[in-house]
C-alpha cells in the first residue's frame, strides 16, 4: 500500500513541476488521481536522473538510469519515497514491464541522442516517452474495453509530447543542447537543426513549427476521440488535459510561431477559464468530441485547415 508521505511527495512534485496536467488532475476521481500523482512523479524522477545532475558523465547517468529501472521493477530496494509508490502502484494496477522498460529506454536514448533527423525516429523515441506513458495511465484508470482505448491513449500522449517539443524548443537547446524538431520538417520549410541551435528565426523556422503543429493537432483529434472509451468519471479530466495542453498553439500562433525568442507559458488565470468553460460545455453536452471541438485551440473541420494554411491563424470563435 503506498504511504501517505510517498503520496504526499509524489502531489508536491507534481503540482510544482506539471502545472498544466496538475489541473486536470484535480478532477480526477481518487482511485485514479492518487496514482496518477505517482506516475506523474516517476516520469519526473527519471528526468532528473537524464538531466538533473551536469557534474555526471554519460556512463554515470546511464548507471543511474539502471538502478531506477530495476527499483521501479521492485527488482532492488529503494529509499526513494516516488519509486518504492510506482513499484507499489504498478504491481496494483498490472502495468506491464514493458511499458516501464520502453520508457527507460526513451529516457536513455536522451543520455546520449541530442537530435532526431526524421519524425519515424522521433516516434520510436516517444513509444517510450510519450506512448508509454498513455498506456500507464490507462491500466490505471481501468476501461472495460481497455485494448480498444490503447490507441487513442497513445495518440494522446504523442500530441501532449509534440506539444510540449514545440513549446520548449528553445529551452531545450539552452538547457540541454537538445533539438526534438525532426530535420526533416525543419528542411522541408528551408531550415536547419544549426539554425535552431543558434536561437535564430525566421518564416522557414515558422513554417516547419506551424507543420510540427499541423501534426501533433492530428493527434489531439485522433486521441480525443477515444476518450469515450473511458471510464466515464475519468473522461472529463482526460478531456481538459487535451484542451489545456493544446491551448499552447493558440500561444505559438499569436507569436506567429516564434519558440526561438522565448518559452509560451500558459497563465494560471487562462487555465482556470478554460476548466471553467470546459465544464459547462461539458455540463451541457458530456461529448468529448463536441466539447473539443469547441473549447479547444485546436482547428475541428476543414474550413479551419485551409484558414489556418493560409494564414498561420484560426477563427476567432
Amino acid at each position: 500500500m503506498v504511504e501517505q508521505r510517498q503520496l504526499a511527495r509524489s502531489k508536491r512534485i507534481h503540482r510544482e513541476t506539471g502545472k498544466t496536467f496538475y489541473v486536470a488532475t484535480r478532477f480526477l476521481p481518487e482511485r485514479v488521481r492518487h496514482p496518477t500523482y505517482v506516475l506523474y512523479a516517476f516520469f519526473r524522477v527519471a528526468d532528473e536522473v537524464v538531466d538533473g545532475d551536469n557534474d555526471l558523465d554519460p556512463e554515470e547517468r546511464t548507471e543511474r538510469l539502471e538502478s531506477f529501472r530495476r527499483a521501479a521493477l521492485g527488482q532492488e530496494p529503494t529509499d526513494d519515497p516516488v519509486l518504492a509508490a510506482f513499484a507499489e502502484i504498478r504491481e496494483r494496477h498490472d502495468i506491464p514491464e514493458s511499458d516501464v522498460n520502453t520508457f527507460v529506454d526513451a529516457m536513455a536514448t536522451d543520455v546520449e541522442k541530442a537530435r532526431y533527423e526524421t519524425y519515424g525516429e522521433l516516434r520510436e523515441y516517444m513509444d517510450g516517452s510519450a506512448a508509454a506513458v498513455g498506456r500507464m495511465m490507462t491500466a490505471v484508470m481501468a476501461p472495460d474495453r481497455a485494448e480498444a482505448a490503447l490507441p487513442a491513449a497513445t495518440a494522446l500522449g504523442e500530441a501532449f509530447q509534440l506539444t510540449n517539443f514545440v513549446r520548449d524548443v528553445r529551452e531545450d537547446v539552452i538547457e540541454r543542447d537538445r533539438i526534438y524538431l525532426p530535420a526533416e520538417t525543419l528542411e522541408a520549410h528551408g531550415a536547419s537543426h544549426e539554425q535552431i541551435a543558434r536561437l535564430e528565426f525566421d518564416e522557414n523556422v515558422a513554417d516547419a513549427v506551424r507543420a510540427e503543429l499541423t501534426r501533433a493537432e492530428a493527434l489531439y483529434r485522433d486521441g480525443v476521440a477515444g476518450i469515450e472509451l473511458l471510464p466515464k468519471d475519468c473522461q472529463f479530466p482526460v478531456l481538459l488535459a487535451a484542451i489545456l495542453y493544446a491551448d499552447h498553439h493558440r500561444l505559438i500562433r499569436d507569436r506567429d510561431y516564434d519558440v526561438v525568442s522565448a518559452t509560451p507559458s500558459l497563465s494560471t488565470p487562462r487555465k482556470l477559464w478554460l476548466a471553467a468553460r470546459a465544464r459547462l460545455a461539458w455540463w451541457r453536452n458530456p461529448d468529448p468530441l463536441a466539447v473539443f471541438r469547441s473549447v479547444s485551440a485546436v482547428p475541428s473541420d476543414e474550413t479551419d485547415h485551409r484558414l489556418q494554411r493560409a494564414t498561420g491563424r484560426l477563427p476567432v470563435p
